[in-house]
């Protein structure tokens, strides 16, 4: 059965394309893909992300445990900070990319897909034997909901007594939104500067409905998956199923500033190492197609009349007025500034690989 997130009602009063994705009935799009798009790049677009997983780690051994279990440095987290990371199998492929929260020593939240959140909670349960934890499941116990633009703290903090503008990026705290209690993260999927919100399943519409009608002077819109995936696009942030999973690692996708092997053990730091050692055969690079077609996802891409690799994510950009896209590549035709083709519909269209992220105002996870 289709799962529904607690706004589901408000977006289809709002006029929202309903599909499913990942299991869930969430909107593509409201008003459209690019002017939701371009709403968060000049002002603000409100996100329904209840969707996404929540596992809570808790225990003595709480961090021990999701360090081994995760390739960035917990241990270096403070409280109330976080960081982007990822879980990997013991070949180094990427079982899910992630978010770890931490609340204290022995209390750490882990934000993971929504697709992979029963997988990687088994996952999780498997390997936690041996640790003084408990691992549990909380996702069906909250929303969450992620204002992001260049005027989101602007109209947050019109609801809230907190001062945001002393919150660094990727930290958290506990907050009132209109005497609800939230949970609320400076971080995003965009590109841009912006906040997660995380409340009770109860209050979500109360929050929704508020920031809307108090960023309505600034140009809120609520936006759906199809603006999403542009923004984050533009700023090469990896896709869970698209850029990466268990068959890739983190070195080849070009997130290895967020391994940490010098920080003891951890699952599949053996394979890293190796890969590290031997050299990358194929990487994960940006592409700018030097055509008016744009590069579709699964697209074959060409080089010296052969196949090299196909497009793992591609769409025109309308921040950037270009058509772009990712891949995998050999490493030999990795280098920026290499002249590729793209397979268009039996048509080779020209591209090169270029510098990313495509666009760069506020780099959420690096």
């Amino acid at each position: 059965m289709i799962k529904k997130t607690p706004l589901n009602e408000a977006h289809k009063a709002l006029g929202g394309r309903m599909v499913e994705f990942a299991g869930w009935e969430l909107p593509v799009q409201y008003s459209g893909p690019i002017p939701e798009h371009m709403a968060v790049r000049e002002s603000a677009g409100l996100f329904d992300v209840s969707h996404m997983g929540e596992v809570e780690i808790r225990g003595r051994q709480a961090t021990d445990f999701v360090d081994y279990l995760t390739v960035n440095d917990v241990r270096s987290l403070d409280d109330n900070a976080a960081h982007y990371t990822m879980m990997l199998n013991e070949n180094g492929g990427i079982v899910d990319d992630l978010l770890v929260y931490r609340i204290s020593k022995y209390h750490l939240i882990l934000v993971v897909n929504a697709g992979t959140t029963a997988k990687d909670f088994a996952w999780m349960k498997s390997h936690a034997s041996g640790f003084e934890c408990e691992v549990a499941d909380n996702s069906p116990l909250y929303a969450q909901i992620a204002i992001q633009g260049p005027k989101a703290e602007r109209i947050l903090q019109n609801l809230t007594p907190t001062l945001l503008d002393r919150m660094p990026n990727f930290t958290h705290q506990v907050i009132e939104i209109d005497g609800v209690r939230c949970r609320v993260s400076r971080s995003g999927y965009t590109g841009e500067d912006g906040f997660e919100i995380y409340c009770d399943r109860s209050y979500a519409m109360q929050v929704w409905n508020l920031l809307l009608v108090e960023g309505s002077g600034d140009g809120i819109v609520p936006c759906g998956l199809a603006a999403r995936n542009t923004l984050r696009l533009e700023s090469k942030m990896a896709l869970y199923g698209n850029d990466i999973d268990d068959t890739t690692s983190p070195l080849e996708a070009g997130l290895g500033w967020a391994v940490k092997l010098d920080k003891g053990d951890f699952i599949g730091r053996a394979a890293l190492q190796a890969q590290k050692r031997d050299g990358l055969v194929r990487k994960l690079v940006g592409f700018e197609v030097l055509d008016r077609a744009p590069a579709r996802d699964g697209y074959e891409i060409v080089a010296g009349g052969a196949v090299v690799g196909r497009v793992t994510s591609g769409s025109p950009a309308p921040f950037l007025k270009k058509n772009i896209g990712l891949a995998y590549l050999p490493t030999e035709h990795s280098a920026v500034g290499t002249s590729i083709g793209i397979l268009v519909r039996g048509r080779e269209v020209p591209a090169v690989v270029v510098k990313t992220p495509f666009y760069k105002r506020v780099r959420a996870f690096d």
